[in-house]
């Protein structure tokens, strides 16, 4: 959704609800979902076997880095982003026409799924039910979906086998907000339509979690109206775990969940806690056709970078059109990150804390004694890389293993005869091999370089 025109993001949505979630029931053991989370607060306590299993969980999740997301339904065909339905307030009857007009490609996802192999992303996300309540697969509970509409087809399954297919883990997002769904505003204050809904919603939840074999995360969205008790989250997530032992969720159905998700920003979460920063590839999430704010793959390839400092996955949103094409920009843009990832991929998978964040010029992750230098403006042939408190062993190009020159002092990394120019687009990386891992004391240059007499 746009955060630039739409003031009650997904996130705001969160923040503004979740905070008065009282304790989960004593005794209940869920895979990291022990205790709610007030919003901003510390990071959940698991007991032991919780946290050993959320590791053994995460374990494939924590090395991927990248991942793809997939905002697509009935909005596409009006082109004019997903939130138009409340944005403009268009009457339900008159929205839902938009089904009968909704005619996918039949090999729409196979598409999705090999640009996201080709572009380095190891996992996809796909919109299963946005907030319009359209849902796409073969449900029981209701004719508003893609087998009795449109398409007439399960358009899940199709995502499902072109992802596998492809080799990459497979996620799906669920909006608990339901727009469309006659209990989905009256649920708040109305017992009986609660009831109804809840158990309309865990029922759709449960035939996701048990029609399409493993599934690998459940990325849940927006829980307004109702509080994670009128929810039933903690009863929501144990049908989950039953269902699939293996899974991952998210933070959005009000529970901490295993992972948290700033949205449209890069913010590491404190205490350690796993984090997944979310963005669109442009200033939407569904298919906007007048929206040409692109980001570049520079930007994306920067973005990437700055969430693998911190340990952080980045899941970069593709808006498809109406019928499942992909928006040629994003084509392009992805296809060269994914380019420049087969030839600096070291620098970005299965990365791990990197303390060292200070330039004006780069950007930077770690792995083992490894300093990798994400130079996304180069600085020409002499340049410096202040504050490391680590002796250096070495230094070179990472694509070509050219080694670079280098002096050091106290408070500079001073390396010389590099190329003049940027020997790799959109970013050029450099390995730095330290003694230790690397640390970074700016206060100390600010502070302790010696300063020179008056009148020089």
């Amino acid at each position: 959704m746009d955060r630039k025109t739409i003031p009650l993001s997904r996130r705001a949505c969160l923040q503004s609800l979740g905070g008065g979630a009282a304790a989960l029931a004593a005794g209940t053991r869920l895979p990291a979902m022990m205790a709610t989370q007030p919003a901003g607060g510390p990071p959940p306590t698991l007991d032991a076997a919780a946290a050993a299993d959320q590791q053994r969980r995460m374990q494939w999740w924590h090395a991927a880095r990248f991942g793809m997301f997939i905002h697509w339904g009935l909005y596409s065909v009006l082109g004019r982003h997903e939130w138009a339905m409340e944005m403009e307030g268009i009457p339900v009857a008159e929205y839902q026409q938009l089904a009968t007009r909704f005619h996918p490609h039949p090999h729409a996802a196979r598409a999705w799924a090999r640009l996201a192999r080709a572009a380095g992303q190891k996992y996809m996300v796909m919109t299963t039910k946005h907030h319009e309540g359209f849902c796409h697969w073969d449900t029981k509970l209701t004719n508003y979906c893609s087998a009795q509409q449109g398409p007439r087809r399960d358009l899940v399954r199709e995502y499902v086998d072109a992802a596998r297919a492809e080799g990459l883990r497979v996620g799906f997002y669920y909006s608990l907000m339901d727009w469309h769904h006659p209990d989905g505003a009256r649920c708040a204050t109305d017992e009986a339509a609660r009831q109804r809904f809840v158990a309309y919603t865990h029922g759709l939840i449960r035939e996701l979690m048990s029609n399409y074999g493993k599934i690998d995360v459940l990325w849940y969205d927006v829980h307004w109206p109702l509080t994670p008790e009128g929810w039933e989250s903690e009863k929501m997530n144990r049908m989950v775990f039953d269902l699939q032992p293996d899974i991952i969720v998210n933070n959005r159905n009000g529970l901490p969940g295993d992972f948290s998700t700033p949205e449209q920003h890069i913010a590491a979460e404190k205490g350690g806690r796993a984090w997944e920063s979310c963005m669109t590839m442009n200033d939407s999430w569904g298919y906007q056709r007048t929206d040409d704010d692109w980001k570049s793959a520079k930007t994306i390839a920067r973005n990437l970078a700055l969430c693998a400092r911190d340990t952080g996955n980045y899941l970069l949103n593709i808006g498809p059109l109406p019928d499942g094409s992909i928006p040629e920009p994003s084509i392009e843009a992805l296809t060269t990150v994914g380019q420049w990832l087969q030839r600096n991929g070291e620098a970005i998978y299965d990365t791990e804390p990197c303390q060292v964040n200070r330039s004006a010029f780069a950007g930077f992750t770690r792995r083992g004694n490894t300093l990798y230098v994400h130079c996304h403006f180069w600085p020409g042939s002499d340049f410096g890389i202040g504050g490391l408190r680590n002796r250096v062993k070495s230094a070179r190009l990472l694509v070509g293993g050219r080694p670079l020159q280098f002096q050091q002092d106290d408070f500079r990394l001073h390396i010389t005869g590099a190329p003049a120019t940027a020997p790799d687009q959109p970013v050029t990386v450099l390995a730095i091999e330290c003694d230790s891992e690397p640390t970074q004391d700016m206060p100390h240059i600010r502070k302790d370089r010696p300063r020179l007499g008056v009148g020089i």
